[in-house]
């Protein structure tokens, strides 16, 4: 299924993008044929059962790993075009990264974490734009504090706020709850919400929560390495039934082929 572009910006795009591990009989084809554009300022959802390949599509369009076959373009930029040096400063200039397990660097602070990008970028912050993630985030009294003096909540809120001082065109997430009890879930995703409505962030994260769905404006579904459905202005429970119908489609007779996450 290939999703149809309304008129608008789109921050990153897929086309015809498949992914292959192993070869032979330990072949897994992760991505079959992902079409896919991704729009400026919007919060959406990457969702799917367990092997769909939603995973492996973020960390395709992120950068973070390479397709077998397909493009990728993060804005205007087409990724196979890059040489190493290129795709290195896109990913650090452009592309900022959420992922479940923090990854604090952790004899730095929660300021020397946020402004880390910026440090290896040799950038000087936006002094401006540093007080409002700051505030946005709540840390304002935690930045003198290390991973190990803030709960789990707390470091993932350093994480998206380093994800965003460099004010990247694209902030991808990877299941940015998934070790938060729901109390920080909540913050993470209100947070997230807010930087799309108020900052004009684009965000895409990958999910297995419908709760956590309904945040965004937009659910993509992939089953089987394909995009398979889409839903806009989504509710907990309009996410629950696709992803019930989704279920019921990979367990079917006609569903063939190996995938991962």
């Amino acid at each position: 299924m290939t999703i149809a572009a309304p008129d608008r910006t789109i921050a990153a795009s897929a086309v015809d993008l498949t992914k292959v591990y192993g070869k032979d009989d330990a072949e897994v084809r992760a991505l079959a044929g992902v079409t896919i554009d991704l729009y400026a300022g919007e919060f959406t959802a990457v969702m799917g059962p367990s092997g769909s390949g939603k995973s492996t599509l973020m960390h395709c369009m992120a950068a973070l790993d390479t397709p077998t076959s397909g493009t990728v373009s993060v804005g205007d930029t087409q990724l196979a075009h890059l040489k190493d040096k290129a795709l290195t400063e896109l990913r650090r200039d452009q592309v900022g990264f959420v992922f479940q397990a923090y990854n604090l660097v952790p004899t730095l602070t929660a300021e020397e974490n946020i402004l880390l990008p910026l440090s290896i970028a040799g950038r000087t912050p936006d002094a401006g734009w540093f007080d409002t993630v700051i505030d946005a985030v709540g840390l304002r009294d935690r930045l003198r504090h290390h991973p190990n003096e803030m709960s789990g909540g707390q470091q993932q809120r350093v994480a998206c706020a380093r994800a965003l001082v460099s004010r990247p065109s694209i902030v991808f997430a990877d299941e940015p709850t998934g070790n938060l009890d729901s109390t920080s879930s909540a913050e993470i995703l209100g947070f997230l919400r807010r930087s799309v409505t108020e900052f004009g962030q684009t965000v895409v994260m990958v999910t297995h929560d419908p709760a956590a769905a309904s945040y965004t404006d937009r659910v993509v579904f992939l089953a089987d390495g394909l995009v398979v459905d889409e839903l806009r202005n989504p509710t907990a429970d309009s996410v629950l039934e696709r992803m019930a119908a989704l279920q019921v489609r990979t367990v079917l007779p006609t569903s063939t082929g190996k995938d991962a996450g």
